[in-house]
């Protein structure tokens, strides 16, 4: 279905969302104002663990200018059931009492009450008068130590679902699962060398620059509106009306722009809060969380413990890989370990594998997405033990993974066969590379390569597309857009059309104005969304033909229609001239698209990075980064290439500087971006990019996600590099200095 030469696809428009961010025109969520609006403060929890056992809010609704004040009594009960929060299914109760917390709180800053005042000063003012009696508990704060069956309970009804089934296994692990893939201890005895290291890694926090806002009005004839910053106004529709026991038709999300996401906008924090305050004061009220609330109280990425034991004969080739991973998922299961398992070894052909994988409940904030949830943490171990395996081979890095890379094929250890990949490409794109060739001098001074994966997914999306009389159209899509996919999408379109790209004019609707679509999440926007725009385009090409048709008299099988003009015989009229003769052949036009792809090729990216290490300080600077991705097709290069550049940096900042610290009872200790370390512009270099092209044969333009593979690899293979400039390899992370520093003193002992 791929391939061709295109018109539109392939070049380098103006976003046309361009405008309206530059000169500060966008509406982001904080930017909402209604009539009568009130806004709202959330009081969260002290302590990590402890018991609920009075909650007084009489002080607090007797403040001046308070209008309400909600409770986890204000919310529903009733039959439990499992609701899909894209990143895995959470019952129902897990989700009501992470929005409040209704017998015990499970990490600091959970949320236990808010209020509705005149003004955000005023409402903080009066939660702080809200008294709760709290029984503390001993907080457990290590995914390992969590594992034991002494271990304080998180969650006192959690069952251990083991292979697929749920079992009577009460504790603290959700999940345990397992891979098998031919005979692990058959491949490492055809190994000449075995390599087996553990790893460590620490939650991060995705790091968007807008707080979550969400603004609600419960109205007098019972529907719920909402304008809230969320990656899914459809999954933020889904989670506010299970939350609340309404049924989805009496809630309507408009979705605001969104100020940075990267898989953290997906769960509902603040949306069904601000609604029951609403309910109760009979006004609109927004709530906007504090810089603190987004790192203590949203979802950062698990932190894990990994071991990975692999063997290879003498000629390089992989005979057997073993892995035993454990992500911590916060105060509730996540699911994000089974995302690392497809993941971890996926860039690799390896007869005989064998994974176990658990994901454990610890009292930290419930863990959300980070861009390829799961892989990172996952890659940083593999591609490490890759990297010490081809040393202990004498071989190149690159062509050690050559050796070895997934082809069309092979087969995942979860059971999956790829299709047409681009993994070979990738690899071959890095070793071909001038920075790869280079020459790096000077002391301290290392290169490192990793590769990474994301396997990308479907899911269903929709589109609609009207044709106006001028010749242009309007296209209506329910894809948030976090990255410029308004114009992906409809440059898609404008392929099929035979317009340019500022002819058609998207617009991202609330959920009554379009169909279902999922969430804006695992790299399937301008491929899904995309997809559904090609239909809807080819919808409004047939009905065109059929208008032609009545104009000429013939067949509409005789009417042919290429680069935006309609042919019948020697008659021909263009697209626009169609346009204006619509009204007298029958009307308007409208086509629409609908697909639900059950999934998607997958895409592969690989580092090349360049440090110097400071061995009196332990710190290390990127001096040269160079990223390479197979987009499938890349619809708009300047898109793809900013992807890569900001999942690197991304990358960059979770292999040297950022991590939750954590005090000993619980509390995070670096909430705030002046002590949560993110890079800098002077922390990154200029980021290089090469798009590799292996177009997905299933998809109309054979585009592939590509928002996600590129946070893989960079902390892996600053690891790699870092052990070639000082001779240590470290596994942990962040690799920031005093870790560098131990790794050096280490050695030196």
């Amino acid at each position: 279905m791929s391939g061709g030469t295109y018109r539109v696809i392939g070049t380098r428009p103006i976003r046309h969302d361009g405008a309206d961010k530059v000169t500060g025109r966008a509406l982001f969520g904080a930017d909402v104002r209604l009539p009568g609006m009130v806004y709202g403060y959330v009081l969260r929890s002290p302590y990590a663990h402890a018991r609920i056992r009075r909650i007084d809010t009489s002080r607090a609704e007797k403040h001046p200018g308070v209008l309400a004040v909600v409770t986890a009594a204000d919310l529903p009960t009733g039959p439990d059931r499992l609701i899909d929060l894209v990143e895995g299914t959470l019952p129902v109760s897990y989700a009501r009492a992470n929005v409040l917390a209704r017998d015990k709180v499970l990490y600091k800053g959970h949320a236990v009450a808010a209020v509705a005042a005149v003004s955000r000063h005023v409402a903080e003012e009066a939660a702080r008068l809200i008294e709760v009696e709290y029984e503390p508990l001993p907080p457990v704060l290590d995914v390992l130590e969590a594992m034991r069956e002494d271990a304080p309970r998180v969650l006192e009804d959690l069952r251990m679902r083991e292979f697929g089934e749920l079992t009577d296994k009460a504790g603290n692990i959700g999940e345990h699962f397992r891979h098998v893939l031919g005979d692990v201890e058959k491949g490492f005895a055809e190994a000449d060398v075995i390599v087996e290291r553990e790893f460590r890694t620490v939650m991060v926090h995705q790091g968007y620059l807008e707080p979550q806002s969400a603004t609600a009005l419960w109205n007098q004839d019972g529907r719920v509106y909402i304008w809230t910053t969320t990656q899914g106004a459809f999954s933020a529709r889904e989670a506010t009306a299970w939350i609340l026991d309404l049924p989805v038709s009496q809630v309507r999300v408009t979705p605001m722009e969104v100020g940075g996401a990267f898989g953290g906008k997906i769960r509902v924090y603040l949306e069904p809060v601000a609604a029951l305050l609403s309910r109760k004061c009979g006004r609109p009220v927004q709530i906007t969380m504090p810089r603190r609330d987004v790192f203590e109280a949203t979802g950062p990425t698990p932190g894990t413990y990994i071991r990975v034991k692999m063997g290879a004969r003498a000629d390089g080739r992989i005979t057997a890989a073993q892995v035993w991973m454990a992500y911590e998922t916060g105060a509730f299961p996540s699911g994000q370990c089974g995302f690392g398992a497809i993941c971890i070894l996926a860039p690799y052909d390896i007869p005989n594998v064998l994974i176990d994988g658990y994901d454990v409940v610890v009292n930290k904030p419930s863990t959300a997405p980070y861009r390829a949830p799961g892989a990172t943490q996952a890659a940083f171990a593999a591609e490490s033990v890759v990297d010490e395996l081809a040393e202990r081979l004498g071989m190149d890095p690159i062509e050690f993974r050559l050796k070895n890379a997934a082809r069309e094929g092979s087969r995942r250890a979860d059971g999956l066969k790829y299709q047409r990949i681009g993994c070979v490409e990738v690899l071959e794109a890095m070793r071909n590379h001038p920075h790869y060739r280079a020459p790096l001098e000077g002391p301290n001074r290392g290169r490192g390569v990793a590769m990474g994966y994301w396997f990308n997914i479907g899911w269903y999306s929709s589109c609609t597309i009207s044709v106006n009389p001028d010749g242009t159209v309007n296209l209506v899509e329910g894809s948030v857009d976090l990255s410029g996919t308004r114009t992906t999408i409809a440059m898609q379109a404008a392929e099929v059309l035979g317009l340019r790209p500022e002819q058609v004019h998207p617009v991202v609707a609330d959920t009554d104005s379009i169909g279902p679509t999922a969430v804006t999440g695992g790299s399937r926007t301008t491929y899904a969304t995309g997809w559904a725009a090609w239909e809807a385009a080819n919808d409004v090409i047939r009905q065109m033909k059929q208008r032609a048709a009545l104009l000429w008299e013939v067949d509409p099988e005789a009417v042919c229609f290429e680069h935006g003009v309609f042919r019948s015989g020697d008659r021909s009229m263009t697209f626009a001239e169609l346009a204006e003769r619509l009204e007298e052949t029958g009307g308007p036009v409208i086509g629409r698209g609908t697909v639900n792809p059950s999934s998607a090729g997958g895409s592969f990216a690989g580092a090349i990075v360049d440090v110097e290490v400071d061995p009196e300080t332990g710190k290390v600077t990127v001096l040269r980064f160079t990223s390479v991705q197979d987009a499938g097709t890349a619809i708009n290069p300047t898109a793809v290439e900013g992807q890569m550049q900001g999942g690197s940096a991304q990358g960059i900042g979770w292999a040297l500087n950022e991590e939750y610290y954590w005090s000993p009872e619980g509390a995070m200790l670096n909430s705030s971006l002046l002590d949560y370390r993110e890079p800098t512009a002077l922390d990154v270099p200029p980021i290089e990019t090469v798009i590799v092209e292996v177009p997905e044969p299933e998809h109309p333009f054979g585009v592939r996600g590509v928002g996600e593979a590129n946070i893989v690899p960079p902390p892996a293979a600053i690891a790699n590099a870092i052990y070639r400039a000082i001779g240590v390899r470290l596994r942990q992370l962040p690799m920031k200095p005093s870790a560098v520093l131990e790794a050096i003193w280490s050695k030196e002992s």
